[in-house]
């Protein structure tokens, strides 16, 4: 096979380091570290047990809490959890003295050493509550047994560039703060995605997840060669209580791993990512959709859909199945909804958010028509809303403008932000956009959300209660997003905000990012690449688009979920060349749910001249896949790569996809230096491989052939005699 020669490799067995967890409270709370991970509950009883101090902490009329919640009065109740595999705690501390009470609920995952907690702060007095400010919902430090280097691991947000999800990993110096935070009021906008591998000198690690969908912020100090402390929590707050009144805070999670290779702790969180924090309908793990469109910006000058029509949408659907090229799901993207297709007047998908009705001049009959089409095939429907920016002067923004959060000082734009801290208007919404998804046959709902929240909030806070709004907004979002869950039990969320800028340990329960980044409109194959890349290392479940059909473009935008923008009405267009991407997905698609491994470094990744590779793995049938790009300015074509995951005494059926030849090797050769090879700039190779029973034909020294020769020789002359 032309990808490939034999070499010769040496394997390096790993030892595996285990790790014991138990309690010294001494100011910061401290774990402190010798042999085994923790027994998640007995770790839990142990940090929030009666009299010590738990981890977290605040500031309540300017003093830690550290100096006196030892003394508030103490509950803990174990809670009967509806998920299997979980175990759930509340510890109450309370202040009879004014009233103040914080709950925290937390959760066990025993099968993954991972808990997660939340943070609940209500003012039981009669008069406000004293001053609460520097919530750090998670304040620990882990003290190991090895001495060494701390290695903090993780990945940039969303800039809608080549550099979005792009990994990252800094060595700590000793005293020194890695401080983290998004920009805008979005989680995942700006240099970090709120999710952090913590890499101790022990072979074991942590793994934090931050869960709040506005500003977050995390910080992460070597204290020294054997310390690490974490804290994190929203990142601007300093408030007052009302009498009665609660209010929630972000939400954290810790997963604890261990073992040489860090590899092995993001592995083991995407798995945990899996098993509990992805949508189950009945059930059962929700798969997140291959998706098609219809005709995507298509003609010009229209933008998005504003002036597709409900019959060429059903012509389009007609048209996808004729062709064999049916999705699971078609997309309605935006300009659906009145005043979308006003181009005439400048107008794009853009300006009508706010009138969130159907364009009856283009569907006259709702979007129930396009619907019904779609399910008669077979297929779900999902559309696009915008429901938290509202254009000055539609709808929604006439008819009830003391639900909009304006900055009086920006008259001048033409944005407002949807109040979903205002209970009234939360509740509203939810049933409107509900209501509009049960009237016109919509199965997923897909959420945009194009514009900065931040300096709304800021605007809008009362004297004395900054951050509330921030609070109350999100703590809405979370509402809206569980009502539609509730009230459609197999609905699937896309959370979009200007592509994957919303991405946090609590969205990613409710959702997943379908449109990861709108750098996509850049129709660049080495950024998507490097988005899946970077992404993977944390989450499985996010998707992007593909608008072409050649391999290395079309495999630059596989993941879990995808979406195929492909002009099917285009003349130039080859329906053989998209039936072949589409039965390649299918095949590959399900090692996207299984172990990822990145074949070339964290180096920046963005670069045009070199090559970029990953792995994916299923431990279940030891098989996997191997996806590389030789990009257009890179001058080798050969590299070589070494396997993670496969067994070093098994043998391997290794298939190039393209060309159907395969090869056999030892597990021992693959993890020690794989060849790929690629005579072409500008593209890809895709292989599979798979544990065969059969062995290689190994090659024979001379002297073999020499002695056989010989022996042949002698048989035909003793026949000739005879």
């Amino acid at each position: 096979m032309k990808h490939f020669k034999k070499i010769e490799s040496k394997f390096l067995f790993s030892l595996l380091i285990m790790s014991v967890w138990s309690i010294i409270a001494v100011g910061q709370t401290t774990a402190k570290i010798s042999k085994h991970i923790p027994e998640i509950e007995k770790w839990i009883q142990k940090q929030f047990a009666k009299g010590k101090t738990p981890p977290f902490s605040f500031i309540c009329d300017g003093k830690p809490s550290a100096e006196f919640i030892r003394q508030w009065d103490y509950s803990q109740q174990k809670i009967e959890s509806e998920e299997a595999d979980v175990i759930k705690y509340l510890f109450t501390y309370y202040n009879p003295t004014n009233g103040l009470k914080v709950e925290c609920t937390v959760k066990g995952y025993p099968s993954y050493q991972a808990a997660e907690w939340v943070l609940n702060f209500t003012n039981k007095g009669t008069s406000n509550s004293p001053t609460l400010e520097q919530v750090k919902v998670v304040d620990l430090a882990m003290q190991y047994a090895s001495k060494g280097e701390f290695k903090l691991h993780y990945a940039d947000g969303n800039h809608i560039s080549k550099y979005d999800f792009h990994p990252r990993s800094v060595t700590l110096a000793t005293g020194e703060t890695k401080q983290m935070s998004p920009q805008g009021g979005r989680s995942s906008e700006g240099d970090y995605l709120p999710f952090f591998n913590i890499e101790s000198p022990a072979g074991q690690g942590v793994i934090l997840g931050v869960g709040w969908s506005g500003t977050w912020y995390a910080d992460v100090c070597a204290q020294d060669n054997r310390t690490i402390s974490m804290a994190s929590g929203m990142k601007t707050m300093k408030l007052y209580l009302r009498p009665q009144e609660t209010i929630r805070t972000p939400s954290i999670s810790l997963m604890f791993w261990e073992n040489i290779d860090r590899m092995a702790g993001h592995n083991k969180f995407r798995r945990f990512v899996l098993a509990h924090k992805s949508r189950k309908i009945n059930g059962k793990f929700a798969e997140y959709p291959l998706s098609s469109g219809f005709n995507y910006r298509d003609p010009a000058p229209c933008t998005e859909y504003s002036c597709l029509t409900a019959d060429y949408a059903i012509a389009m659907v007609k048209r996808y199945i004729q062709f064999g090229l049916k999705p699971e799901v078609f997309w309605l993207d935006a300009g659906w909804n009145t005043d979308a297709a006003d181009f005439e007047h400048g107008k794009t998908w853009a300006n009508p958010a706010g009138n969130w009705t159907v364009d009856t001049l283009r569907f006259p009959k709702g979007l129930r028509p396009v619907a019904d089409e779609i399910h008669k095939v077979g297929a779900k429907f999902m559309v696009w809303f915008e429901p938290e920016r509202v254009i000055r002067g539609t709808q929604w923004a006439v008819e009830h403008p003391d639900w909009m959060l304006d900055i009086p000082e920006h008259n001048n734009d033409t944005y407002l932000l949807f109040d979903l801290g205002n209970p009234e208007a939360c509740h509203w919404m939810s049933k409107y956009i509900g209501d509009m998804l049960e009237e016109n046959g919509i199965d997923y709902y897909r959420q945009d959300f194009n514009m900065q929240p931040d300096i709304y909030w800021a605007a809008n806070d009362e004297p004395g209660r900054t951050g509330m709004k921030e609070i109350r907004h999100i703590e809405g979002l979370y509402y809206f997003w569980d009502y539609l869950l509730s009230r459609f039990p197999n609905l699937l969320i896309d959370n979009c905000a200007s592509g994957g800028r919303r991405i946090d340990w609590e969205t990613i329960g409710r959702s997943a990012p379908l449109w990861r980044s709108d750098y996509y409109h850049y129709d660049d194959p080495d950024g998507y690449q490097c988005h899946t890349y970077g992404l993977n290392f944390f989450l499985p479940l996010h998707g992007t688009g593909s608008l072409q059909t050649d391999p290395y473009s079309f495999r630059s935008s596989v993941s879990t979920a995808l979406i195929y923008n492909w002009k099917i009405t285009d003349k130039n267009a080859s329906v053989y060349e998209m039936q072949r991407c589409l039965k390649e997905f299918h095949e590959i698609r399900p090692y996207y749910y299984e172990d990822y491994y990145p074949l070339t470094g964290t180096e920046d990744m963005t670069r045009d001249n070199i090559w970029l590779a990953y792995q994916m793995h299923r431990p279940s049938d030891d098989s996997g896949i191997i996806v590389a790009f030789r990009r257009t300015a890179s001058k080798d074509k050969k590299i070589t790569v070494r396997l993670s995951g496969v067994d070093p005494e098994k043998y391997y059926t290794v298939t190039d996809m393209d060309s159907r030849q395969s090869k056999i090797y030892q597990g021992k050769e693959l993890t020690s230096q794989l060849p790929l090879i690629l005579e072409k700039p500008h593209s890809s190779l895709l292989l599979k491989y798979k544990v065969t029973n059969e062995k290689p034909n190994k090659e024979l020294p001379l002297s073999y052939y020499i002695i056989y020769s010989f022996c042949f020789c002698s048989l035909i002359r003793e026949q000739d005699r005879r």
